[in-house]
């Protein structure tokens, strides 16, 4: 479909450009840096979460067992939410998408929104629900604190094994940011686009005039759907093109675009699940109340601010510029069929963990427990899964096909010291 086409042919420079960013953020910035600023109840760790939050592209699964992984490694409930709602709503190749559909404005008010949002979640949380440290993050801390050469390193796929080199780096940044990343959000990135096609074909022009003078009904409607709705923060861009170019309010489609990414039926279970009733309600109400208010505020400035059909045209002209934005689409399109490539041709691909003390020591095969880990959805699932059975006193080694979920966990523990790591993850395991 054409419109498709445009949308993607539109994206595609900026895309590239996000991913890159991703790439160089998860390459050249230490993960340890994240839960040492996030710990503690006060502002400082709740404005940090949000801070590290905003550019961090992670998508709505993803972001779920890192959270969670952030709380075990002593991160307060606040800082925990905050990170949870920043992330998925925006993240660097979110943003530059943001801005190449739906213009400067957009790309300005999604992550401010987010923001503020977020801010005022986490010291929602901290404030009402400040209830003792569980056990099992007590227990992960000191655990993590007292042990020496069992920190866990992960190399997935032809990572560049974390040479701490410039050009290990730079390789390990390129693979992160073109296959990983690419991998992860691409199935979704395309249903995205998929919808957008459908909304923009078969949604009669006439739909949203019921809501011309109600837009809090409209956000309302908005909020039903997007709530319990999988989609990620790039994907939910061209859906929201579709739907104001069908006529939804600007304020509208920035619920959608906020309420989306940052809530799901997964990520509502896993709160509920790992952090209670309580905080789950506070974060439900944060959402909502936060998209709500930008909306309304956005409505109330000129509209043609928040026209994508002018970024559009913008782009489909035929100066010197549509070139740069087809070489981009086919450049996007050879790295997407590089990474259907890379799974075909190892369909079962690992992610082989060991601890330093561990490195050159054979198995022992009576002591290797496999496991069917549910819930994981993409590398930083399997990653952060990995780092969790790593943590337990005993655990050797881990090997993790994300394709099956199945797990080869080495080293003396037990299928319940396996399951609690993983359920404080909001992941649930079996034994294979």
């Amino acid at each position: 479909m054409e419109e498709v086409f445009n949308l993607v042919n539109a994206m595609s420079p900026y895309l590239l450009l996000g991913f890159l960013f991703a790439g160089i953020l998860h390459a050249f910035i230490p993960g340890a840096i994240y839960s040492r600023y996030l710990s503690g109840h006060g502002f400082r760790s709740v404005f940090y979460a949000t801070l590290f939050g905003i550019p961090l592209p992670l998508c709505s699964c993803g972001v779920i067992p890192t959270a969670m992984s952030l709380r075990r490694e002593g991160a307060s409930k606040g800082a925990t939410v905050s990170f949870l709602i920043a992330t998925p709503e925006t993240g660097v190749d979110s943003i530059a998408a943001t801005y190449s559909l739906m213009g400067l404005p957009f790309a300005i008010v999604r992550p401010i929104s987010a923001f503020f949002t977020s801010l005022f979640a986490g010291c929602l949380v901290n404030s009402f629900d400040n209830a003792p440290e569980s056990s099992t993050t007590k227990k992960t801390e000191t655990k993590e604190d007292k042990s020496e050469g069992h920190n866990a390193h992960c190399h997935c796929g032809d990572d560049a094994s974390h040479n701490n080199s410039f050009l290990g780096k730079v390789k390990e940044a390129l693979y992160y940011g073109f296959v990983e990343m690419l991998g992860d959000i691409g199935k979704w990135l395309f249903i995205g686009l998929l919808i957008a096609g459908l909304i923009t074909v078969f949604v009669p022009e006439s739909l949203f005039e019921v809501f011309k003078d109600n837009t809090l009904l409209s956000m309302l409607l908005v909020l039903c759907i997007a709530i319990p709705m999988y989609i990620c923060a790039t994907g939910s861009i061209p859906i929201a093109v579709a739907l104001i170019m069908k006529g939804l309010t600007p304020g509208a489609a920035l619920v959608l675009l906020m309420a989306g990414p940052a809530c799901n039926m997964a990520s509502i279970l896993v709160i509920n699940k790992v952090l209670g009733k309580k905080t789950l309600i506070l974060y439900l109400l944060s959402i909502i109340t936060g998209a709500v208010i930008a909306g309304t505020i956005i409505d109330q400035l000129p509209k043609e601010w928040f026209m994508p059909t002018l970024m559009l045209s913008a782009h489909c002209e035929g100066d010197a510029s549509a070139w740069i934005n087809y070489a981009s689409t086919i450049a996007l399109c050879l790295l997407f069929i590089n990474v259907l490539w890379q799974r075909f041709k190892h369909p079962h691909s690992h992610c082989h963990s060991e601890g330093h003390a561990h490195t050159h020591q054979p198995n022992n095969n009576s002591n290797i427990k496999e496991v069917i880990i549910k819930g994981m959805n993409c590398s930083h699932c399997r990653a952060n899964a990995t780092k969790a059975l790593l943590s337990i006193p005993g655990i050797t080694s881990v090997d993790i096909d994300l394709a099956t979920g199945r797990a080869q966990i080495s080293g003396e523990t037990s299928l319940e010291a396996i399951q609690e790591a993983l359920a404080s993850l909001g992941f649930s395991a079996e034994e294979a």
